[in-house]
Formats: structure tokens, C-alpha cells, sequence
């Protein structure tokens, strides 16, 4: 037993698949949440090296108590390339960190890392429709919180990736889904004018010795600095833009709003707020 839970033949399985998955938080999370629902299931983890994931998949859409899949790195483009379906999103954001096997055992992909964010910003009553946003990083977690800003209405991105390439990529990919949504690449530094949401989705913050991502003091008053890390929870970007008056949004949000759409995915409806109340610190 294990918060109130008790496991039996009867209990559905959750599974994050990644490697390594020491760093994962589901498995803490979610059993306070299933407790929460009143869910007989139970949340784990499966470390699966780079390039198993076929293999994996082959053997687990045969599991017949298997409730649902969450994918983290290395393994979420694969996770969208493998998939029979996909969510606009995630094609958009050339990933999925979400599979659902279905009766036919074929599997459905979705990714809502992005979802969690924008919805994160809602909650602290910033709505993302028609803002300007300089977005720093093109990744995974850029990607993702691209794709899922653009599905929520945004007027303009503009994208800063080291690798030209790959911020090229993902705004070829987002173009083809959101055509009305003004696409661009800016060089590091630089943040479009009028820019109403900067965010930090680089590793940068991660290390105490990394330099900042960005300079928050050359933003427009009042925009939000939002990053994308969750350790430290407040990163020295925030910090930097705290001390400058902006308001700001920490990584953990990103995580804690994910749940109830993640559940939903699964076929699990939840009250977002009693999800969130239940999530631990």
C-alpha cells in the first residue's frame, strides 16, 4: 500500500518510459492523485535504452491492464514516429510524450508538455490569445511549448535556437499547422519589438555557472519571463527578472498543469482543480 492505495490484480498500470528515469517525477506524483480520483492504479517507470523503444512498444500494447504511456528523453520523437496517430500538436511539435494503446492495439500519440504551460499561464490570469512571444530554444520542451502557444491563438513567434537548423525545423513544422501566426527566427540577444511572453526553454539555468538565456532587461516592461526548468525552482533568469519588475512563471507549472489534460488523454476526467490541489510539493 502506498498513500492510501492498494494494489491488486485489479490496479491499471502507468508507465514513463525514458532513459534514465532516477530524475522522473510521476511515480511521486501521481499516487496522491490517483488517491485524490479514487483510482485503483499505479505509476512506474521504464528505463529503455536509445533506439529499444519499437521493441518496447511491440511488447506493451500486449499488456491488457496497461491504462496509458507517458515518453520522456530520449525517446519522444520516436514515440511520434511510431505512432499509428498523432494530435496536430504533436506533429506540430515533431514529438509525443503521450501513448494510448486502443482496443485494435494500434497507438495514438499526443503531447501536452506545452498544454501544461499554457495553461500554467492561464492560471496566473495571462492569456496567451494574440501576444507577441520570443521563445528561446528549440528543442523538445521549445517545440512542444510552441506548438501548444500556437494552438492557443498567439499573433507572433519569434524562435532563437543555436542551431539554425533545427530552429528552422520547428517553424516549418508549425507553419504548415498555424499559418496565421507570424513565424520567425531571431538571433540570440535580440527580442522582437512589442514582445508581450519571453521564454526560456534551453537548458541555460540549469548549471549554477550557465549564463543567462537572455537578458530580461531588454524586454518590454511588463512582459512575463517564464522558464522552462524546474530545478532550482526559481531559476537566476527569474530571479534576474524579478529584481527588473517583470512578472514571471516557474517551470514546475508546466509539469503540475499537465495532469488533468494527461488524464483526460487516458480517458480519466478530473476536476484540474482537485488534480492540482492533490499534487504534491
Amino acid at each position: 500500500m502506498r498513500d492510501g492505495l492498494e494494489f491488486d490484480g485489479s490496479t491499471r498500470l502507468f508507465f514513463t518510459i525514458g532513459h534514465p528515469v532516477a530524475q522522473i517525477r510521476m511515480p511521486r506524483i501521481m499516487p496522491p492523485v490517483f488517491a485524490a480520483l479514487g483510482m485503483n492504479a499505479a505509476w512506474l517507470t521504464l528505463d529503455i535504452a536509445p533506439g529499444a523503444l519499437g521493441a518496447a512498444l511491440d511488447g506493451l500494447r500486449r499488456v491488457r491492464n496497461l491504462a496509458g504511456l507517458s515518453v520522456t528523453i530520449p525517446h519522444k520523437p520516436d514515440a511520434l514516429a511510431l505512432a499509428d496517430r498523432a494530435s496536430d500538436r504533436a506533429k506540430a511539435a515533431g514529438a509525443a510524450n503521450l501513448l494510448r494503446v486502443e482496443a485494435d492495439g494500434t497507438l495514438t500519440a499526443d503531447i501536452v508538455d506545452g498544454v501544461g504551460f499554457v495553461e500554467g499561464l492561464r492560471a496566473r490570469g495571462f492569456e496567451p490569445a494574440g501576444r507577441r512571444v520570443w521563445l528561446v530554444g528549440g528543442g523538445g520542451a521549445g517545440s512542444a511549448i510552441a506548438a501548444a502557444l500556437c494552438e492557443a491563438g498567439i499573433s507572433a513567434l519569434a524562435l532563437t535556437d543555436l542551431d539554425p537548423a533545427r530552429a528552422d525545423a520547428c517553424l516549418n513544422r508549425l507553419s504548415a499547422l498555424h499559418p496565421t501566426v507570424a513565424l520567425t527566427r531571431a538571433e540570440p540577444g535580440r527580442p522582437p519589438e512589442g514582445c508581450d511572453l519571453a521564454v526560456n526553454a534551453s537548458p541555460c539555468g540549469l548549471k549554477a555557472e550557465d549564463p543567462l538565456p537572455f537578458d530580461p532587461a531588454l524586454l518590454p516592461t511588463g512582459a512575463l519571463v517564464a522558464d522552462a526548468i524546474m530545478k532550482p525552482p526559481v531559476t537566476p533568469l527569474l530571479r534576474a527578472a524579478q529584481a527588473l519588475g517583470h512578472p514571471t512563471q516557474p517551470g514546475r507549472l508546466m509539469l503540475d498543469h499537465q495532469i488533468a489534460p494527461l488524464l483526460r488523454f487516458f480517458g480519466v476526467e478530473a476536476d484540474p482543480a482537485l488534480v492540482l490541489g492533490a499534487i504534491p510539493d
